[in-house]
């Protein structure tokens, strides 16, 4: 008997979920998760997914709920007899905590990795991890996507004229630097210090802006401190204009209002965290297409190379 695949999401990536089954050419699985009075939730799968390749999608941003309904999810499917449990995370949470940077804390992405596949998973679909290491915290497969793919193909056809690529901090050089070699520009460095998180001290530029076009690139914008702060740098220095591209609009509190403020020009993100704010200077680039396109070719086990540039 051939293995069937199904698509199942968690409550926090409904509207993402739906986007990918249609661009799969399917239809999302049924669940509930029903309420106690006391705030506790049982996720219920309300078909069979027994021998059933079973793709669960959920973004596990703020609140933690959202990790643990996930857990659930992943746990009722393994007692429910499927055949492989692959967790599908947009947007992986925790994953700022990846090592000890000072005494006497945890590293929490190495933590969320050990529950999951205590839970059960059997593979892991997620996109722009914070660290590329966090992969090996993991002993199953891993497919780590990245919006790359999405965002080179727009930024060639902004008809820019004189690009060059920034990185807000010295931690993000590395992807600022594929940007850069497929776009065939130059590339400069904020440096920037802090006291404590999303706070920054101070921000100094390595490299020419002048009359250039910059494209400020990272994976998450939290509070926006960094990238209006980077945004105003960089026009201080001269730059033609000023734009940004992030994989995860994380956007907690007044970040909006200071990204609005600030003379940054426009944003690229993607939807992997859903926005519930809109704004001209927000310009979203779906992933659900290159989900969809994974999510079907794990469930064929061909080889998702091509869904890389």
């Amino acid at each position: 008997m051939a293995a069937t695949i199904k698509l199942f999401t968690g409550n926090a990536s409904r509207y993402l979920s739906e986007k990918i089954a249609e661009n799969a050419g399917m239809e999302l699985g049924k669940s509930s998760c029903p309420r106690f009075a006391d705030g506790e939730f049982e996720p219920c799968y309300e078909e069979t997914i027994r021998g059933s390749y079973t793709f669960i999608i959920q973004s596990t941003f703020s609140p933690a709920d959202n990790l643990l309904e996930l857990l659930l999810m992943v746990d009722a499917a393994k007692r429910a007899s499927a055949y492989k449990v692959i967790a599908v995370i947009p947007y992986f949470g925790f994953a700022r905590q990846d090592r000890k940077d000072r005494p006497r804390v945890s590293i929490g992405a190495k933590l969320i990795a050990d529950m999951l596949s205590v839970a059960g998973i059997d593979r892991l679909i997620t996109m722009d991890l914070h660290a590329d290491q966090i992969q090996g915290f993991f002993d199953v497969p891993v497919d780590h996507l990245s919006a790359v793919a999405m965002f080179i193909p727009h930024i060639k056809q902004m008809g820019l004229q004189d690009i060059v690529i920034a990185s807000p901090d010295t931690g993000g050089t590395k992807r600022a630097n594929v940007f850069a070699k497929h776009l065939g520009t130059d590339m400069v460095i904020c440096h920037k210090t802090r006291t404590k998180a999303n706070l920054i001290d101070s921000m100094t530029l390595i490299g020419e802006v002048e009359n250039k076009d910059v494209i400020i690139i990272d994976d998450i914008i939290d509070t926006g401190g960094t990238i209006a702060r980077a945004a105003d740098l960089m026009k201080s220095k001269g730059a033609r204009s000023v734009r940004a591209c992030a994989t995860h609009a994380v956007l907690s509190g007044t970040a909006l209002e200071r990204l609005e403020s600030s003379a940054i020009d426009e944003i690229l993100l993607t939807d992997t965290i859903p926005l519930y704010k809109s704004s001209g200077k927000l310009t979203i680039l779906s992933c659900a297409p290159l989900f969809a396109d994974v999510i079907q070719r794990v469930f064929e086990n061909k080889s998702i190379s091509s869904s890389f540039i």
